[in-house]
């Protein structure tokens, strides 16, 4: 692949990572739930399902997702009710909140964190329409194994270098601070996000279907 094409690529990846939307805000939740390493576990798994489905979208499996409207309707259902779990265990969250130096009070967080980093991105059936839409420019037909490689690791690792680079920028800069000290009134706004994107991702899915 040549060097400009693959700085397309790049920057497409990085702008499309910079997108805000439901995975920054798990991102961002599980960083304030379970501290700094929280919050990079929930950026390094996205980056591995986005690297995933960039893989399958090579493999052309993608294209089987988006060319079926029920199974693509489903996955979305299964986003929305993900989304509504991550709502509910947000509010029953006040009490776990890291203490104010920033440590966590339960390991279990870091666990809990790449789950959901890893699930709000693999249950994101749009994401492989924009995988299709992103590689197609980049694919042929005798594009060799290691070209393909190449494609895969570049959005995967820009992904999770963006979201990792949000939760040390927050830190270095003293903003997790101040989302500590109003930790209550960010949970809460972050469960309401939440839940008004499962009804969204919901309706939209059931909409579908009919």
């Amino acid at each position: 692949m040549l060097l400009e094409a693959w700085l397309s690529l790049a920057l497409l990846c990085l702008l499309g990572a910079m997108t805000p939307g439901p995975s920054l805000a798990v991102v961002l939740g599980s960083m304030l739930s379970g501290g700094p390493p929280a919050g990079l576990a929930a950026a390094l798994a996205h980056g591995l399902a986005v690297a995933l489905y960039a893989a399958l979208t090579v493999a052309g499996l993608a294209t089987l997702l988006t060319a079926s409207r029920t199974l693509f309707a489903l996955l979305q259902l299964a986003a929305a009710g993900y989304l509504f779990s991550l709502a509910r265990a947000a509010v029953r969250q006040h009490a776990e909140m890291p203490a104010p130096n920033g440590r966590t009070r339960s390991d279990d967080g870091i666990g809990a964190a790449a789950r959901d980093g890893f699930m709000i991105a693999f249950l994101n059936p749009k994401l492989a329409v924009f995988m299709l839409g992103l590689f197609a420019p980049f694919i042929t037909p005798d594009q060799g194994l290691g070209a393909k490689a190449l494609l895969v690791l570049t959005i995967g690792s820009i992904d999770a270098l963006w979201y990792s680079a949000v939760v040390l920028v927050m830190v270095r800069t003293g903003l997790l601070g101040v989302l500590e000290r109003h930790a209550v009134y960010v949970q809460r706004v972050y469960a309401a996000l939440l839940l008004a994107l499962a009804v969204f991702v919901a309706s939209r899915a059931l909409s579908a279907l009919v």
